[in-house]
C-alpha cells in the first residue's frame, strides 16, 4: 500500500490563501497520507504579545516552560484544529494528532549541545551555557524543552491509516514522563515515514518555499531534477548545497537507507506535480 507523508512549513501555514489553496490539493491526494505541519510565525507573535522573549539559534527555538505552553497551544490547538477542520470540509476524514496523543511518539530532551562558533556569552541573552573546565571549549546552548525522536507507536497510527483517516500532526512529542517537547517537524515527518515504511511504500514530501533544490538560489529555474548520494556530496563540496539544505538532505537520505522509499524536495503549491515526479527534486539512495 501506498503512504504519502507531506510536510508542510510556515511560509504555507503564515498564509490563508495558500493554505487553502495546499489543502485542496492534498484532500485531492490519493490514497493513504499524513500531513506534518510546522509552526509558522503565530506562536512567536503570541509569546512576544505576552513578554515572552524569543530566542532562535541556527533557526531552531529555544524553548523554555513559557515558551512551550505557548506553542502546545499555537502547534496542537489554533494551528492543528484549524487544518484539521478544513481538511473535514473538504471531505477528507482526519485525526489532529500530537506525539503524546495515543503515546504516537516518545522523545527525550535534547542534551546540552556546543555552540558554533565559539564566543563569549553574552548575560543580556539568556543564553544558557554550562560551564567549561578547559577555557578554549564552546559554549554549550540548552535549547529547553526540545525533543529528539526515540520511537513511534507504528501499530497505533498503521491502525488508523488503515481506517482511511488522515493523520495531521503537529510538532510536538513527549517523553513518556509526562513532559511534552517541541520537535522539528522535518524530523517528525522522517521518522514517521521510517516507521512505516515497514507496512507502506513510503514516499516523503518535505514542501518549503523553493521549487526544489536549485544550483543557483536566485534562480527558481535552475531545479536540480535527482539527487544520488554521490552526487550530493559533489554539490556540497562545489558550495552549490550548503547552510539549512544540508540537515535537510541529510534527514531526507537517513529516511532512503531505511526503507523509504522515495524523498522529494519541492513547494507545496506544486504538490500534484511534485507526486507525479514532474516538480521538484527527488533524492534517491544509488
Amino acid at each position: 500500500m501506498q503512504l504519502s507523508i507531506i510536510k508542510i512549513g510556515g511560509n504555507i501555514i503564515d498564509d490563508e490563501s495558500r493554505l487553502a489553496g495546499f489543502l485542496d490539493a492534498f484532500a485531492a491526494v490519493p490514497g493513504k497520507k499524513i500531513l506534518v505541519h510546522g509552526g509558522g510565525k503565530l506562536a512567536t507573535r503570541i509569546a512576544e504579545g505576552l513578554g515572552i522573549k524569543q530566542q532562535l539559534i541556527d533557526g531552531r527555538r529555544i524553548t523554555d516552560a513559557e515558551t512551550l505552553n505557548v506553542v502546545t497551544m499555537v502547534y496542537a490547538g489554533a494551528i492543528n484544529k484549524n487544518i484539521v477542520a478544513q481538511l473535514q470540509s473538504r471531505h477528507c476524514p482526519a485525526i489532529g494528532l500530537t506525539g503524546a496523543d495515543g503515546n504516537a511518539i516518545i522523545s527525550h530532551k535534547r542534551a546540552h549541545l556546543p555552540s558554533e562558533p565559539a564566543a563569549p556569552t553574552n548575560p543580556g541573552t539568556g543564553l544558557q551555557t554550562s560551564p567549561s573546565p578547559n577555557p578554549g571549549a564552546l559554549p554549550r546552548i540548552d535549547y529547553g524543552f526540545v525533543g529528539d525522536v526515540d520511537s513511534v507507536n507504528t501499530p497505533l497510527l498503521t491502525s488508523l491509516l488503515l481506517l482511511d483517516q488522515v493523520l495531521v500532526f503537529a510538532p510536538l512529542t513527549h517523553d513518556g514522563k509526562g513532559q511534552l517537547l517541541n520537535t522539528n517537524a522535518d524530523t517528525i515527518a522522517q521518522e514517521l515515514a521510517r516507521a512505516l515504511s515497514s507496512t507502506f511504500e513510503v514516499t516523503l514530501i518535505y514542501s518549503f518555499e523553493k521549487a526544489g533544490v536549485l544550483r543557483d538560489p536566485g534562480d527558481e529555474t535552475s531545479v536540480i531534477p535527482c539527487i544520488t548520494p554521490a552526487a550530493y556530496e559533489d554539490l556540497k563540496s562545489r558550495n552549490i548545497i550548503f547552510a539549512g539544505m544540508i540537515p535537510k538532505i541529510d534527514n531526507a537520505f537517513t529516511a532512503l537507507r531505511t526503507g523509504v522509499k522515495k524523498v522529494i524536495i519541492g513547494k507545496a503549491e506544486h504538490l500534484p506535480r511534485l507526486l507525479t515526479g514532474e516538480s521538484g527534486t527527488t533524492l534517491l539512495h544509488e
